[in-house]
């Protein structure tokens, strides 16, 4: 009997295991790279770090635009495609930008953009 349960849980490793293979395999077919020196200033964009404006609260921030696999908040990386990265893509210097969350719409003014290096 318990050769018969080590063998089952071998094989729901081994499982779980081809699925995160499969997994990042997917993610690699979908990759694409992003040279930070290339990237257009004029606008924002992923692999930018932008300095906003936090209109409501009256503080500035700051975050690097990334893919949704490097997002990390504490690190200050947001996803192009959470909310405020979507809102953020394609905006400049100056203007304001308005991100519908589920609190309501909060409004950034965007400062700066540069490389991320």
């Amino acid at each position: 009997m318990s050769e018969n349960a080590e063998y089952d849980a071998a094989k729901d490793e081994q499982r779980d295991i081809e699925a995160r293979i499969e997994e990042l395999e997917n993610i690699l077919k979908n990759v694409e790279i992003v040279d930070e020196d290339e990237v257009d200033l004029d606008k924002i964009n992923i692999g930018c770090r932008v300095k906003l404006w936090d209109v409501e609260f009256e503080e500035e921030l700051e975050y690097k635009i990334v893919g949704s696999t490097e997002a990390n908040s504490i690190k200050g990386k947001i996803s192009n495609e959470s909310p405020v990265g979507k809102a953020l893509l394609g905006h400049a210097v100056g203007e304001v930008v308005q991100v519908e969350t589920g609190a309501g719409i909060i409004e950034y003014k965007v400062l700066d953009i540069q490389r991320s290096n």
